[in-house]
């Protein structure tokens, strides 16, 4: 009976996690816009390097080849000096490496006018303001919209049935990564959320929420 009572469990986690943890997919998706957002600076660098170097119709004798060489070696080492020194992740613009230290840093100096969450960049905070807006520019075939790229991918799985997380101990599969981290509690037994009145864990936060209702004498709606 307890196996089931987890089995059940896990079937809502999908459609709790769709909800609940909206914010959290939108962080992940500012970060892969950030991930974008430097790989195009990064191309932009190499593009202006070689305009620069590159003459058309231009000889160059033995000496002057040698000379362009050299150079272009010492601009590469140069750039890939510019290095992270708490986790050694490289990068081609100064302006970048800035921005990535501010994960180390905790440095938000973007701040949401109307809600006062900060944000690292200013690309993270655009996409933060659609939540106040409520635009959605990100729409799925089936006519359901969303604030950002990523959340949209991870609702295709939907249709796909893509299921990327696979439990290592038992093999079953997960839409989202969260579902999974949840699913893997019933394995270890890890009961991160304990009533602070009666001292019961709980494997989900819902539970824990719905089992206050004992404590504050609060109903459910039943329709």
């Amino acid at each position: 009976m307890e196996f089931i009572k987890e089995e059940s469990e896990d079937m809502k986690i999908e459609e709790s996690f769709r909800v609940k943890h909206e914010e959290t997919e939108i962080q992940t998706d500012l970060m892969l816009l950030k991930k974008e957002s430097q790989e195009l600076n990064e191309m932009e660098d190499k593009v202006q390097y070689e305009k620069h170097h590159f003459k058309t119709g231009e000889s160059f004798s033995s000496s002057q080849t040698k000379k362009t060489t050299r150079k272009r070696k010492q601009k590469t080492g140069t750039r890939n000096h510019l290095t992270c020194q708490h986790c050694g992740k490289k990068f081609t613009k100064k302006g970048n490496l800035e921005i990535h230290m501010r994960t180390h840093t905790g440095e938000k100096p973007y701040t949401c006018q109307q809600c006062g969450n900060g944000f690292a960049n200013k690309k993270n905070l655009e996409v933060h303001m659609r939540i106040h807006t409520g635009e959605k520019p990100c729409t799925c075939q089936c006519g359901k919209s969303f604030i950002a790229k990523a959340t949209l991918k991870r609702h295709m799985r939907i249709h796909t049935g893509e299921k990327p997380y696979t439990c290592p101990q038992c093999g079953r599969s997960f839409t989202h990564k969260q579902t999974l981290n949840v699913h893997i509690r019933i394995h270890t037994g890890e009961k991160p959320f304990t009533c602070q009145q009666c001292g019961k864990s709980f494997s989900q936060q819902g539970n824990l929420i719905v089992h206050m209702r004992i404590h504050t004498g609060e109903k459910l709606l039943i329709c």
